[in-house]
């Protein structure tokens, strides 16, 4: 059986839309050198004054209703597991142009890039057969897990052919 304990932590929201097809890229300062990993639910974002104006209008009643993963005391629940598909590199004047690949508004991706180049990380993503509910040890971006996770049975979000096209667009 194959299982993983590591997790990307990332905000709950944008885990959901990715989790639901909406959206299939992270945009980022930095690469990565793993290849996949969990989703790993945050919510700090959500302590801001009025964080949703950091998304996409049309997207903004989703994010309120997925700002907050499912708890029960230290576990938050995990329903993802993300393979990097491809990692492409884009001038910072072209985020524009990626926004029907993402929840998030241009004002937002340009605050957290600043004006370095992105890093696009193109995510394949499954869904666990079950959802979990995990623990982690801490940890800022990447977490491991105190008990692994299966991958028996993991289903992708999007088919292949559809995969497929937003991959092709997008490099």
């Amino acid at each position: 059986m194959v299982t993983i304990k590591k997790s990307l932590n990332e905000w709950n929201a944008t885990i959901e839309a990715l989790g639901h097809g909406m959206q299939t890229i992270l945009i980022r300062k930095y690469g990565t050198t793993l290849d996949s990993f969990l989703l790993n639910p945050t919510v700090s974002y959500t302590l801001q004054n009025n964080y949703l104006e950091n998304f996409q209008k049309k997207y903004q009643p989703f994010v309120e209703k997925n700002s907050h993963p499912k708890k029960e005391d230290n576990k938050r629940e995990i329903k993802y597991y993300a393979k990097v598909d491809k990692i492409v590199n884009k001038s910072y004047h072209r985020i524009a142009g990626l926004n029907k690949y993402h929840i998030w508004t241009n004002s937002h991706v340009k605050s957290y890039i600043g004006s370095d180049n992105p890093k696009i990380w193109i995510l394949r993503v499954y869904k666990l057969k079950e959802p979990v509910m995990a623990q982690h040890g801490g940890g800022q971006t990447y977490v491991n897990l105190t008990k692994p996770v299966s991958l028996e049975g993991i289903q992708p979000v999007l088919s292949d052919s559809e995969f497929n096209k937003i991959k092709n667009a997008i490099i």
